[in-house]
């Protein structure tokens, strides 16, 4: 045997050794454009870090929630690093189940994050998530639409000037909607967009004693008026529309306007992705005059689950894909416009961010606009804009927007709904001890 040949099979040996000893991080994420480019961005994280392999488990976001949950609640450990979201990571926090993320590295400067989104990932002064992206909701509608309309759209429309522009932009002989909204049951679908409506209509989950609200005309209103505009403009098999499924709609020209995540904004403006990109402006999401606009306020964000075997690891990606340095990676990749929003304070003062995205101011007004700890008209008990910051929330939320996605499909009415709604809750409310 030559000395080449046994210096070849100890290279071979050393790769194989290497290979064998990296770790791999399970993620789990969901389903959204950012994540889906975050993983074809892994092989920069893994050919900066060797000694760490990446396998991502993605999935559709009510699929993601309720199997996040189920795990990091049995201590199944099959995640390493779970995409979650501003509702359960103080919850998760208090209960042990999330590692604080106190091993960013020297140069991540946490100080950076906007902040109306680190307060929502931090408890007892420790970040517990960072956040991928951060949102709130606003308008984005068709100019050459609302043109043809007659109307313009001012900044901060109310609710009534959005209803009359959607029915008069609709157009039903060449499938046009007036406007497309969330109908997909669940309490980070349908029930994220209606928590928030509502709450610019003056209603409320629960009054200061926990007692449940849905008997009440506030949510009477708010639920006659999207199921009479989704009736009248909105498209057809509504019901079944969450997030990605309006966005495929709007990018394909089918919607006239569409209230929803800020995120959205960088890929409804996209020649790449959408047929309106050039038509395409926005606006604050609309009030009804009481000093509450419909918008709410949430980040994804990626945590550290505390049965993990692999924290150092975790921490090390965790740092990697929420820093300003992967900012830069996708800039130089995609373009400016194209960058995950609403977490860092510098992305928002970066002249070439501004230049590239049209949206960027509206965006962090409508962030810093959402209030968690005051998100009615009237005083609540509990903090969150689209969602009840209790464990409860989660199974409750879901079984109300369901009973709302019945309503909007037309297989109930809106007062059996709200009436189921009640006792569904009323019963959730007594049997969680927060009314006797």
């Amino acid at each position: 045997m030559t000395l080449k040949t046994i210096l070849l099979g100890a290279c071979s040996a050393l790769a194989l050794a290497g290979m064998a000893s990296a770790e791999t991080l399970t993620i789990a994420t969901v389903n959204n454009g950012d994540m889906i480019r975050m993983q074809g961005l892994t092989s920069e994280f893994t050919a900066a870090n060797p000694d760490i392999q990446v396998e991502w488990v993605t999935l559709e976001e009510n699929v993601l929630r309720e199997r996040v949950t189920t795990d990091i609640a049995t201590k199944g450990g099959q995640y390493d690093v779970m995409t979650i979201g501003t509702y359960e990571v103080p919850i998760w926090a208090k209960q042990n189940w999330l590692l604080p993320l106190d091993n960013l590295g020297a140069d991540y400067d946490a100080a950076d994050i906007i902040p109306a989104i680190s307060g929502g990932l931090t408890v007892d002064g420790k970040l517990y998530a960072a956040p991928f992206y951060g949102e709130s909701s606003f308008i984005m509608y068709r100019k050459d639409l609302m043109e043809k309309a007659g109307l313009t759209m001012p900044d901060a429309p109310t609710w009534d000037f959005v209803a009359d522009a959607a029915r008069k932009m609709t157009d039903r002989a060449t499938g046009v909607n007036g406007i497309c909204l969330r109908g997909k049951a669940g309490w980070g679908e349908n029930m994220a967009f209606l928590t928030a409506m509502s709450n610019s209509f003056g209603a409320r989950w629960f009054d200061e004693n926990w007692k449940p609200q849905f008997d009440q005309p506030e949510w009477k209103n708010t639920l006659d008026f999207y199921v009479n505009l989704m009736k009248d403009a909105g498209p057809v098999g509504a019901s079944s529309n969450g997030f990605n499924e309006n966005l495929a709609l709007f990018q394909q020209g089918k919607c006239g306007m569409w209230i929803d995540a800020t995120v959205a904004a960088s890929f409804v403006s996209n020649p790449k992705d959408s047929t309106v990109a050039d038509k395409v402006s926005y606006a604050l999401a609309p009030d009804t005059g009481l000093g509450k606009r419909g918008n709410w306020l949430w980040a994804w964000s990626l945590a550290v689950p505390a049965g993990t075997q692999k924290a150092e690891a975790a921490q090390k990606f965790v740092s990697w894909a929420t820093s300003k340095a992967y900012l830069e990676l996708v800039a130089s990749k995609e373009g400016w416009a194209n960058v995950p929003p609403g977490t860092r304070s510098s992305l928002y003062a970066n002249p070439e961010y501004q230049k590239a995205a049209p949206f960027a101011k509206m965006t962090l007004d409508s962030i810093n606009a959402a209030d968690p700890t005051k998100p009615t008209v009237k005083p609540v008990p509990y903090v969150g804009v689209q969602f009840v910051a209790i464990p409860e929330f989660q199974g409750l939320g879901t079984t109300v927007g369901q009973l709302f996605s019945a309503a909007l499909a037309g297989q109930m009415s809106v007062d059996d709904a709200l009436k189921q709604a009640q006792d569904a809750s009323t019963a959730t409310m007594t049997e969680g001890g927060y009314i006797k």
